[in-house]
């Protein structure tokens, strides 16, 4: 027995696949463009004058570890109780695990002065005395976006012999968030670096 041919767009809409393929297409058209954020280079502060302390070049450990939670290129807030959530089309143009290092080891140098402070491996010629490790916690804004907590630990080693321990620092530190804005939680994050900086620098 002979049937009418269908052809592919009446076989699709036979399936009932027509309005999904639609939806879909609907979907990423309408969709809104992703806005990226980065850690500036400069400080969210005005520079204070550098405390060298008592001059010893510290090199910093490369790896600052972070939370699994901020391995992601989205920015993230908390919610509820233990709920993370993430604000689609809001993304890090560098991961946190690369640039956090980076701004920290910058901004202590600022804050220490020229050639005291450097990121493993040091060069050749700077004659390393302390070794600076670094493991951050939290790093996280409440769910109101009202302010953005940062809590930290740290470690510093005397590398010129003997058995001191190392010194070991904490920090807990507030940032207030201008508005509710992405673009304000991610210069929270900048804010909080560079006080985390200013805590390290000045223990």
């Amino acid at each position: 027995m002979n049937r009418p041919a269908m052809n592919r767009r009446g076989l699709l809409a036979a399936l009932g696949l027509a309005p999904v393929v639609f939806a879909a297409g609907c979907a990423g058209t309408d969709a809104p463009p992703t806005r990226w954020y980065e850690l500036r280079a400069e400080p969210p502060e005005p520079r204070p004058a550098p405390r060298p302390g008592d001059g010893a070049v510290w090199e910093v450990s490369g790896l600052v570890r972070l939370p699994g939670s901020l391995d992601r290129d989205v920015l993230m807030v908390s919610s509820g109780a233990s709920s993370l959530l993430p604000l689609p089309g809001h993304r890090w143009a560098e991961p946190l695990r690369e640039s956090v290092p980076r701004r920290l080891v910058a901004d202590l140098a600022l804050l220490r002065g020229e050639g005291l402070v450097w990121r493993a491996p040091a060069p050749s010629g700077a004659n390393v005395t302390r070794q600076l490790r670094v493991e951050i916690d939290s790093l996280m804004a409440d769910s109101g976006r009202r302010t953005l907590r940062l809590q930290a630990r740290w470690w510093l080693t005397d590398l010129r012999g003997g058995t001191t321990p190392p010194t070991l620092g904490q920090a807990d530190i507030e940032v207030p968030l201008a508005d509710g804005s992405p673009d304000a939680l991610a210069a929270g994050h900048r804010l909080a670096v560079w006080r985390l900086a200013q805590r390290i620098a000045g223990g």
